[in-house]
């Protein structure tokens, strides 16, 4: 009797662990990372045509923290690099978390707790990245370099001149895609300003003071404090300066903002936000604040979930693109969906026509439209990129 018991111990033990490590990712992947419902929008003939002459880039994805394997195509989640290229998209942004507290909210979080860590614990990350933030930014550096030492159809950027290349390789080929590193919270960094020189090392070239919570380095504007830069907050702009790393203000509190922006001497970016006049909420950035980033040169990406757009369709997000580019210019919005970021969108990659079809409608020129999907952040990098 003891002997049974033991053996269906074991085999329940056995059942539990393997849904947990080989159903449970999975799942939460895809209920995370859903398409919102809804009828496609028609793409006409031309729109189409023009959609395959744009270059498109998108600021912020965060697909690197699901576990797929991104060269091969997925029906789950919202990109992968067959469905990138599937929808004309020539530069992703992969943006990486290393830590995001349990119920998340717009309006006051701590640091206590750790829902990645929990992720990875059922991907099996390593015992390194399990243990820091660090190390959780390590891996996902390294699994994007291993995918562009792996594939012919992907480059990894990290300067001027690894987009001009890029740049150059897709006149002859337009069926290839390029990405770039970006960090969503300095957390990561552990207090350590050291740990910066590593990073830049890793291949990120754009970092973020804060995400959901309050950091070392600033306040978010979902934290507790919500302050702006810290002592260290400040030492890291100026460092972050030095080395030609971009900072990303997206989640950043309103005193954060106002203090990067005072006291940097190049432009930031803002990866994935939406505006106030269309949606105002404390995740996005007022008209006051569109107007001081563009003055400094910035950019700002426009997100593709509802609570940045306050809607369900790809004609919101073209609504607040719209509005962005009446406050802050043409030459300073751009896309910044968050696909991939535990949120559900109208589209995923392979649709992005239908955004193109949605900003043709509300009334922007087809010079505006090349200019906010792609081509203010292709400027952008080559001008500010190491």
């Amino acid at each position: 009797m003891a002997r049974r018991l033991l053996t269906a111990t074991l085999t329940t033990l056995i059942i539990v662990l393997a849904l947990f490590f080989g159903v449970v990712p999975e799942l939460v992947d895809h209920i995370a990372n859903s398409r919102l419902p809804g009828d496609p929008k028609v793409v006409s003939p031309s729109v189409e045509s023009l959609h395959k002459d744009l270059f498109i880039s998108d600021l912020h994805s965060d697909a690197l923290l699901w576990g797929r394997d991104l060269s091969k195509g997925y029906n789950r989640g919202h990109t992968d690099l067959p469905r990138l290229i599937q929808g004309n998209v020539a530069l992703q942004g992969f943006s990486v978390v290393t830590k995001v507290p349990f119920g998340l909210n717009l309006q006051s979080n701590d640091s206590q707790n750790d829902m990645i860590f929990w992720l990875g614990v059922s991907q099996t990350w390593s015992t390194k990245a399990l243990g820091s933030l660090f190390g959780r930014a390590e891996r996902a550096a390294n699994r994007l370099q291993s995918l562009a030492d792996s594939q012919t159809d992907f480059f990894l950027i990290r300067s001027r001149q690894d987009l001009q290349d890029y740049l150059d390789t897709r006149k002859i080929d337009q069926k290839i895609l390029a990405g770039w590193l970006t960090l969503e919270g300095a957390q990561a960094l552990e207090g350590n300003l050291n740990n910066l020189d590593r990073l830049y090392d890793l291949g990120y070239r754009m970092i973020a003071p804060t995400h959901f919570f309050d950091t070392e380095i600033a306040g978010s504007a979902h934290g507790v404090a919500k302050g702006g830069l810290t002592p260290l907050g400040r030492q890291w702009v100026k460092a972050m300066e030095e080395k030609s790393m971009i900072i990303d203000l997206a989640h950043a509190s309103r005193q954060t903002i106002a203090e990067v922006l005072e006291m940097s001497t190049r432009p930031v970016i803002v990866s994935h936000t939406g505006v106030k006049g269309t949606c105002d909420n404390n995740r996005n950035l007022s008209d006051q604040q569109l107007r001081a980033i563009a003055e400094k040169g910035g950019i700002i990406g426009i997100g593709f979930w509802p609570v940045a757009v306050c809607g369900n369709s790809v004609d919101a997000i073209a609504g607040a693109i719209r509005y962005a580019v009446g406050i802050a210019g043409e030459e300073h919005v751009a896309l910044g969906s968050d696909f991939d970021g535990a949120v559900a969108t109208p589209i995923s990659a392979p649709e992005m026509d239908q955004l193109t079809q949605s900003l043709l409608d509300a009334g922007l020129s087809q010079e505006t439209i090349a200019k906010v999907m792609g081509d203010n952040v292709k400027n952008f990098l080559l001008k500010y990129l190491p």
